[in-house]
């Protein structure tokens, strides 16, 4: 028996616009609305206008064999709502099937797991509401942040009572295990966790249009061709960014006609099917627990934290946004309060990283910025404009203890210039001598004068 389980992730950040130093403390608004419409509106019309058409009629016409998951970040919504309504259309068109499993994640496909378990809380609370009242289901099941997962992320995902979490199949963390097998969090066994085929989810999501691959061209015989001859499994999981047809891999590159022969390819064999997260852990129990103890992730050759965090420029920024959540947290000003989420978006620590090879081109391609110093000279201007904003909100400090620090700062000042003009007395004593102090007795006190003062 071998089921797949394919999910695609959705995502679009709000970019900023460039916004110099000067900017800082008059320009409050920070979003590039061009690029953000136009990237939008273009990826919309290689990719999800395409994708979901082709999806909806395979959906259709295979009735209930062939299933599919989605994780749509809120940001992306957002944007669709704003620039591009008709791919919203489009996605509850699919939902509307019954045949389309939509995950919980963070609102701001944010890091904010790995920092405040608070605000991690919050975010996915406001995004299953999101995909309630947008697509009329609330998520079951968890698809953190670019896949990043530990066992400390997975007990707080069981704690908010999800049962199920995706995560990426590092081969630090599983050794000589199978990815294509269910397994649960070490902390809470009551989580199952789903971990993703690299090796089969690359091969589609990179590798599928470079012709210097020695299997290319792959075609979806040869693809289930490989499927078949794998060891026993239980689910083989494709996690994939949803961008990956028809922009990451153009229509040239045969990518739709792919998707399009896949199902037909895989459920002319008996013992294979399709299947949602929550159908595969409906159907197979975990086997072993899965210990990680530091995060992974799915990004980059080393599937840990390093693509958004693996310098000192990504942690300064990352410390000193999540340095103000405390006074967030008391501000009430709605515009602020959407500023912080576009803020935390993982993308804008993502184009400060500053690796080289193959997975620093992945990063420029995805990058509005000319280099990493760029990317974290602006973002950091602009978190200073909004630091400057939350202290007009919720000042830094307590007014009684600013006041009390004034007190102290004044009065520190008036012994201080006690000791000055006390000093100045002393000085014209010495210089304005009577007449008889000759010039040389002068001369001595002022070079011991100035000993002393050194």
């Amino acid at each position: 028996m071998k089921t797949l389980c394919f999910y695609f992730q959705v995502h679009q950040p709000f970019r900023f616009k460039r916004y110099r130093f000067f900017d800082i403390g008059s320009d409050h608004y920070y979003y590039d609305d061009y690029s953000n419409e136009s990237i939008t509106n273009k990826v919309a019309a290689l990719s999800y206008l395409p994708a979901n058409k082709l999806l909806l009629k395979m959906l259709k016409k295979y009735e209930g064999q062939f299933k599919v998951t989605f994780s749509i970040s809120g940001l992306a919504i957002e944007q669709f709502k704003l620039y591009a309504p008709e791919v919203l259309d489009s996605f509850r068109a699919l939902a509307d099937t019954g045949m389309v499993e939509f995950l919980a994640e963070t609102y701001s496909h944010s890091l904010v797991a790995l920092k405040d378990e608070e605000e991690f809380r919050n975010q996915v609370k406001a995004h299953s509401d999101l995909m309630e009242s947008t697509f009329g289901v609330r998520p079951k099941v968890f698809r953190n942040t670019e896949l990043i997962y530990s066992d400390k992320i997975g007990k707080m995902v069981a704690d908010m009572g999800y049962q199920t979490i995706l995560a990426e199949g590092a081969s630090q963390v599983l050794g000589w295990h199978s990815p294509d097998f269910v397994y649960h969090n070490a902390v809470n066994p009551m989580l199952n966790v789903l971990v993703r085929n690299y090796k089969l989810s690359d091969d589609i999501g990179f590798r599928f249009g470079d012709q210097q691959w020695h299997e290319w061209p792959l075609t979806a015989r040869k693809y289930v061709k490989w499927i078949r001859e794998m060891d026993q499994s239980d689910a083989i999981n494709i996690f994939l960014d949803y961008e990956t047809f028809g922009e990451h891999q153009n229509e040239e590159s045969g990518i739709f006609d792919f998707l399009k022969k896949l199902p037909a390819e895989v459920l002319k064999h008996q013992g294979m099917s399709f299947a949602t997260p929550s159908e595969v852990v409906a159907q197979f129990p975990p086997r072993y627990p899965l210990n990680v103890p530091q995060p992974i992730s799915w990004a980059d050759e080393e599937r840990d934290l390093s693509a958004w965090l693996g310098n000192e420029m990504q942690q300064e920024a990352f410390e000193k946004l999540y340095a103000l959540l405390p006074r967030v947290r008391q501000c009430g000003d709605r515009k602020m309060l959407k500023d912080w989420q576009y803020l935390q978006c993982s993308d804008h620590f993502y184009y400060m990283c500053t690796k080289f090879f193959s997975d620093g081109s992945v990063h420029a391609y995805f990058s509005p910025y000319k280099s990493p110093y760029e990317a974290f000279i602006n973002y950091m201007n602009i978190l200073n404009d909004f630091c400057v904003r939350l202290d007009t909100v919720v000042p830094a400090i307590d007014p009684a203890k600013s006041f009390g620090n004034l007190i102290g700062i004044l009065s520190d000042g008036e012994l201080e210039m006690k000791k000055v003009e006390k000093e100045v007395k002393r000085l014209r004593k010495m210089f304005f001598a009577p007449a008889e102090v000759n010039g040389k007795e002068i001369k001595e006190k002022a070079v011991a004068w100035n000993y002393n003062m050194q």
